[in-house]
This record gives structure tokens, sequence and C-alpha cells, in this order.
């Protein structure tokens, strides 16, 4: 007769899992309970301060987002795998250096992680179902549906929560990409976790060129320069413009000060590499784009998310932000008639930021510290 779920044994299966996870990419695969009390209070707590900004979806969903069982009746662990994404020699100091160069955060200079990463994780539950002889629950995440991520990759042993709120694993640093597969399988849980090393650093909090972190290990969205270039749907207010430099999608600068990603090691992962020289465009030649070229040349990128209203109104801050030249003028001139409100209102602004530099009246005060751009 066929084992029943009762009869399997589960250390066995744990360490399978985690050496098909390996196979299929995954630099680390571990398993965690569904225990998060604490984390929903502490996201709470978040949410009546309004840091999640225009991002509703934080808030919505009930208890979901921290009792896993709720999400997905049934589940009883959490398999947690991480992904490492840096580019080898991608030129992070230098682009933010060169004011003239478009930064673009580092994770989304290759392919869009969550096709990729979910298509393994599937792979990877069809893997555990065919291992298993009665039906189970499962469901694989990738940045999607109301799932904490980073609290249960802490759980799970996969690193600690640093004081910029981001994984930071001891060998890896935090350049790296989370998912998981809710499961119903009573799996052995992982019993190893790492200590907060962060001590008593504060690169990461000194180093944010808008100050988005109120406290250690608290982020104030509304100020972060990856949520105002990717999530933020409107006008990006004044006060962010000026230090938001030329990082036109995302910002890394509290990663590339971590001491904790000195060593990190590169991706092999081909389908991070950048594609399309993204690492190291000028703002102007990425601004005179037609809507046709940037939804081909972000194909299959996470980049595309944003549309090209944004993808304008980013640019054109790093364009006000960026040497008065012929070029950078040419570039806003040739958009102060665009139909969209928004990209003429950012156009507008660059181009007084260039009136003013001409007059000698412009005072830039581009917050990039010392320790960061003479790595």
């Amino acid at each position: 007769m066929p084992l029943t779920i009762e009869q399997i044994d589960y250390p066995q299966l744990a360490q399978q899992i985690k050496k098909w996870g390996q196979a299929l990419g995954f630099q680390q695969v571990t398993i965690t309970d569904t225990e998060l009390a604490e984390t929903g209070k502490r996201l709470n707590q978040w949410l009546q301060k309004d840091y999640q900004g225009d991002m509703q979806w934080m808030s919505e969903h009930g208890e979901k987002r921290y009792h896993p069982e709720q999400l997905l009746p049934g589940t009883q662990r959490v398999i947690s795998v991480r992904m490492d994404y840096l580019p080898d020699d991608s030129n992070m100091i230098a682009v933010l250096k060169d004011e003239d160069k478009a930064y673009i955060s580092r994770y989304a200079l290759g392919r869009d992680y969550h096709k990729l990463i979910r298509k393994r994780l599937t792979t990877l539950a069809k893997e555990i179902e065919h291992a298993v002889p009665d039906s189970i629950i499962q469901r694989p995440f990738v940045d999607s549906a109301p799932v904490m991520e980073k609290p249960l990759a802490e759980k799970a042993g996969l690193g600690w929560m640093g004081k910029h709120t981001l994984i930071i694993n001891s060998e890896a640093g935090s350049w790296f990409f989370l998912g998981e597969i809710y499961t119903s399988l009573p799996l052995p849980v992982d019993q190893s976790t790492e200590a907060d090393q962060c001590g008593d650093c504060k690169a990461c909090l000194k180093v944010c060129p808008t100050d988005a972190f109120p406290e250690p290990y608290v982020l104030d969205a509304r100020r972060c320069i990856s949520y105002l270039t990717i999530e933020h749907k409107g006008s990006i207010p004044e006060e962010f413009r000026e230090p938001m430099g030329n990082r036109v999608f995302g910002c890394d600068d509290c990663q590339a000060i971590c001491p904790w990603n000195k060593a990190a090691t590169p991706t092999t992962e081909k389908d991070f590499s950048p594609r399309h020289n993204l690492g190291n465009r000028e703002l102007a030649e990425l601004f005179l784009w037609s809507e046709a070229e940037f939804l081909k040349f972000t194909e299959g990128s996470p980049i595309r998310r944003i549309g090209y209203e944004r993808w304008l109104r980013n640019l054109a801050i790093g364009l006000g932000n960026a040497p008065t030249s012929d070029k950078i003028l040419n570039a806003l001139n040739s958009r102060q008639a665009y139909p969209s409100e928004i990209v003429r209102e950012h156009v507008k602004w660059a181009l007084s930021r260039h009136a003013l530099s001409k007059t000698g009246n412009r005072k830039r005060k581009r917050k990039i510290t010392n320790a960061l751009i003479n790595r």
C-alpha cells in the first residue's frame, strides 16, 4: 500500500527540498513556522503613522498579512528562499558620481525577478507534490499578495533585519531577492537564525539622501527614493527632487554603504545581467526615448511597471539636477508641451533649475556622503 501523509519522513523531505531548491538556482532554502504575532503589532504601528504613503494595499487584507494560515487555509510551514542578484562590475558609485548618467537600482537592470523566481518556485512546489502520496496545499509567492517576506526570511534563518529594514546575511550581504512557498506539510523548522549584527553602525541611516529613516529599523516610505520613483504615481514633492540626484528608478545607497556588502558575491544568474546597457546610460538619451522605445527596451524588465509617464517624470528630475549643457536643455525643451501635466510640471522645474544655474543663484546640495562617493 502507498504511504500516507503521516508516514512521510519529514526531516528527509526537508533536506530534499533544500537540494531541489539549490539545483534551481536558489542560494539558500530554509523552513519556518507561521507565527508572526509581534510582526503584526509592528506593522500596525507603522501603518498608524502613515509611513506606507500611497501604498494602501499595505493596510488591506486584515490579518492575512501576518497570519499565513488565513491567507492560505491549511498552511503550517513557509519555505523561504534567497536568490542573489548583484550584477558583476555594476559600476554603482561611478554612475552616481556622473551626474549626466541615469542611476537605476541594480535589481532592475536585468530580467524581472518576479517571473523568474515565481517560475522556479512553481517548479519546486511541483517537485514536492510529486514526492508526497496525498494531496497537499501549497502556493508560491514572490513579492506578491499580503506576505511578510522579510520577517519570514528572518525567522527562517536567511539573515537579520538591518537598520535599513532589509535582510542582511552575514555571508551574502543584502543583494538578494526573497520568495516563499506556503505549504500544509508539517516540515521540521530550521532552528539556526542569525542575530542582529548591525551593532552601533548607522552608515545606512546617514547616507540616505532624503532622510527616510525616522529611527533605526523603521522606514518612512513617503521619503524613500525607491517609493517616490516607483510606487508614487503623482507629482514628486519638491523637497525631495534635488536630493534624488540622478536616481531615476529606485535607490541603492543604504545597501552600497553597508559594510556587510563589501564582500557580496556577484550573481551567476545570467537573467540578472544588465540589458541594453541600462546600468550606464545618459539621462538625456533615455529622456528622448519614444514610448515605443521605452516599451521595447524595458520588455521583461521591472522598470516597465512604472509606465512611460513616470519614467519621463523621474528623468526630468535627474536632468534638472545635472550640470547645465546644450544637450540637457535641448532634451528638456523637447518635452515642454508633452501631453502629461505631470511631465510638463517636472520639466518646468528642471528648466527653472538650469535658469538659476545661469544666473549663479542655484545652490546645489547634492547629498551623496563622502563615505559613499569616495569608496
